[in-house]
Parts: structure tokens; C-alpha cells; sequence
């Protein structure tokens, strides 16, 4: 079969991310046309009221109608929307389904948090090889703004589970409250070693916004390049720093880090403190941050449909 033109959309609590790729489903190979994501907090209130707020949805559905016409203009031929914490735990997602099929043509796909995971861990381990010294086994851990993934496998998924902290979550759940946080972050932790074995992998690899905003600035980066947050090795000691400058920053200050996505200055130290906590409870030395995530997961399932 020849190349087909894929689109694949991530919607999750937070931000909501488009890649449109051409796709060779015999040799897996996927070559990136178009990537964009666009912060529209979702799962704004979503904890603390059960439902997806008005704003929140027409925010999202704005973002919508602009990858459509990004997919038109590509001549997509296949897409599929999948989305995750946020509307998997709205009482009201039958809104949101409703408002992207009538914008994309598309039935949103709200997978489960195992799911999730996989995708995950397929986008972010495909390419990483042992002679880089990223040997498997991988702990994979995608922290989003409502939920957080850890999937632990060599060329394939051997446990997975999804808990209820990300860093939009945090955030409203606890303001600037740090040691609430940490409790909430180490509960959840040990809800996830119920599943996935925290500790025993030989590389430990961060997804998201998060973990790319904090690699971005412990590297010193005076602007956001891809290039160089792509499997860049951030040692445990950089993250502590990192974590503690962000907790101590002023919302200005945060603003004014020249990686800072405006979408994440009231969200980013929440983040970075789950990140940390992460990396301590596994013991990881340093953290390797993919730009490739559940977004190329999500195309590498496409391949499958097609192939």
C-alpha cells in the first residue's frame, strides 16, 4: 500500500494537539507535515464541578474548527480524535462529542486510561535505541493536566496504570498548597506501584508539556526548540532546581521565562513538582523527555487500521 495521509488529534485537560504526518503502513515509517497544539483547558472546574464548563468547550471547539481547516488544506484521508482525563470524567461529554463530530466529520474517541498509556508508550519508545544508551526496560510516564500515565516495557506494554494527578488537577485542587500536593502526588504514586513496578526500569522517559517546559529551561533554552528538548538527559539534581526556582516564582516571573507557554505560568509548578516526585520515587538518576508522545502513538494506531 502506498503512503497515506494521517491527522491525529489529542485532546486532553489542558491543551489540545494536532499532527498531520504521511504514513507508510509497511514500513512504519511517519513523516511529520504539520504539529501544532493549542492550550484550552479543558478540564478547567471538571474536579471540583464534574461537568465541562461553556467557555472551556468553545474554546476547544474554536481549536477545532482551525485543525479542520489545517486538515482540509493537507488532503487527510484518515484521522482519528482521541480524548482523554478531562472528558472521561465530565458528567456533560456527550456536549463535547456532539460539538467536534459536527466541526471534524469525526466520533472523539474518550479512551480509558490503560489505553491512553499504551498510546503513550508506543509514541514516545519507537524510535529510541539501545546504542543510544535509552536501553528498555522504559518506564514511560505521560504527565498531562489531569491525570498521569505510567506504562513499564521493553518492545511492548507489560503494565500500565492511570492516576488522578496532573498539573492542572493539582493546581485547583490545592492552589500554592505544596505539602497538600505531595500528599496527593505520593498517594497516587503508590496507587500506581499497585500496577506498574516504579523501580525497575532501566531508563525513565517524561512526555508532555510539563516535563518539556522544565527539560526546555534546565537546559537553558533563551526560546522553545523541539530539537533540542528531544531525548535531551536531565539529571535529578537540574530538576530539583528547576522545581524549587518555579514553586518560588512570582506568576510574573514564571511569565517571563522565555519557554513559557503562556497557558501553563499558573499550572507549570504543580507540574514540576509531580515531576520530581516521580523521578524520586523511581530512583531515576536523570529523566529522558520525548517530544514524541501519545500524539504519534495515536498515528501509529491509524497504521494499523490502514495497513
Amino acid at each position: 500500500m502506498s503512503t497515506v495521509r494521517v491527522a491525529a488529534i489529542d485532546c486532553g485537560t489542558n491543551s489540545i494537539r494536532l499532527l498531520v504526518a504521511d504514513l507508510d503502513p509497511a514500513t512504519g515509517e511517519l513523516r511529520d507535515l504539520d504539529r501544532r497544539m493549542t492550550i484550552v483547558r479543558l478540564g478547567q472546574g471538571v474536579d471540583r464541578t464534574g461537568r465541562l464548563a461553556p467557555e472551556a468547550l468553545e474554546r476547544t471547539f474554536a481549536a477545532c474548527r482551525e485543525y479542520a481547516a489545517v486538515i482540509a488544506e493537507h488532503g487527510v484521508t484518515e484521522l482519528r480524535f482521541v480524548a482523554t482525563s478531562a472528558s472521561r470524567d465530565a458528567e456533560n461529554r456527550d456536549e463535547f462529542i456532539d460539538g467536534v463530530r459536527a466541526i471534524l466529520g469525526v466520533e472523539p474517541e474518550v479512551v480509558s486510561g490503560d489505553e491512553e498509556a499504551e498510546l503513550s508508550f508506543t509514541g514516545a519508545t519507537r524510535e529510541l535505541k539501545a546504542a543510544d544508551g535509552l536501553v528498555p526496560p522504559y518506564l514511560v510516564f505521560d504527565l498531562g493536566g489531569g491525570s498521569t500515565e505510567f506504562v513499564l516495557g521493553t518492545d511492548r506494554v507489560e503494565a500500565a496504570r492511570s492516576v488522578d494527578i496532573g498539573c492542572v488537577r493539582m493546581t485547583e485542587r490545592h492552589g500554592e498548597d505544596t505539602l497538600a500536593m505531595r500528599v496527593d502526588i505520593k498517594r497516587a504514586l503508590d496507587l500506581a506501584a499497585e500496577t506498574v513496578p516504579l523501580t525497575g526500569a532501566a531508563t525513565l522517559v517524561g512526555l508532555a508539556g510539563t516535563a518539556t517546559t522544565v527539560a526546555a529551561i534546565a537546559l537553558g533554552l533563551t526560546a522553545y526548540d523541539p530539537a533540542a528538548v528531544h531525548h535531551a538527559r536531565i539529571p535529578l539534581a537540574r530538576v530539583h532546581e528547576v522545581t524549587e526556582m518555579l514553586l518560588a516564582a512570582s506568576p510574573e516571573e514564571r511569565a517571563a521565562i522565555p519557554v513559557m507557554h503562556p497557558g501553563r505560568v499558573d499550572v507549570i509548578g504543580a507540574g514540576a513538582l509531580v515531576l520530581l516526585a516521580v523521578m524520586e520515587r523511581t530512583g531515576a538518576a536523570e529523566l529522558v523527555v520525548s517530544e514524541h508522545d501519545i500524539l504519534d502513538g495515536i498515528a501509529w494506531s491509524v497504521a494499523g487500521r490502514v495497513g
